[in-house]
């Protein structure tokens, strides 16, 4: 018997790489742009070769590329690794669990972007789109054990 949220799948996937990709965006909009009360409340920008800067680059333009499902598989797995090492640098030395060090989202951010870059953009992306012939082919090989 299926479920009857099975029929969209695809869908639901599109949905939580959008909302994901585009709410990770606001986070580097925040650290580059000063958007959405800024990192200081001031407006003033980290430099772009600073730690903070290079982080906020990724979470910009690396959730745009998730929202829209463009190189999702690639760019989903490189902010996978920055989401990890977000959390041990910034969260693990305050506590062993995320809810006791305030690094959920982190975490959250990290499991997200990992299932992506396994799962893939699906259907309704600008992947699906561009690269539509190496879409179809993956949809017709047997999934490995």
């Amino acid at each position: 018997m299926r479920f009857f949220m099975s029929r969209f799948e695809e869908e639901t996937l599109a949905l939580l790489r959008f909302m994901a990709g585009l709410m990770f965006a606001m986070h580097g909009a925040q650290k580059l742009l000063g958007a959405f009360g800024g990192v200081d409340g001031n407006g003033a920008t980290p430099p772009l070769l600073s730690l903070f800067g290079f982080a906020g680059v990724l979470e910009l333009v690396g959730g745009i590329l998730i929202a829209v499902g463009l190189l999702t598989r690639p760019v989903a797995f490189l902010l996978s690794g920055q989401m990890a090492v977000a959390y041990f640098m910034q969260h693990f030395p305050n506590g062993f669990w995320p809810i006791q060090n305030q690094g959920e989202l982190a975490a959250l951010y990290c499991f997200v972007f990992l299932y992506l870059s396994a799962r893939g953009p699906g259907r309704y992306s600008l992947d699906a789109v561009v690269f539509r012939n190496h879409m179809e082919a993956d949809l017709r090989r047997p999934a490995r054990l």
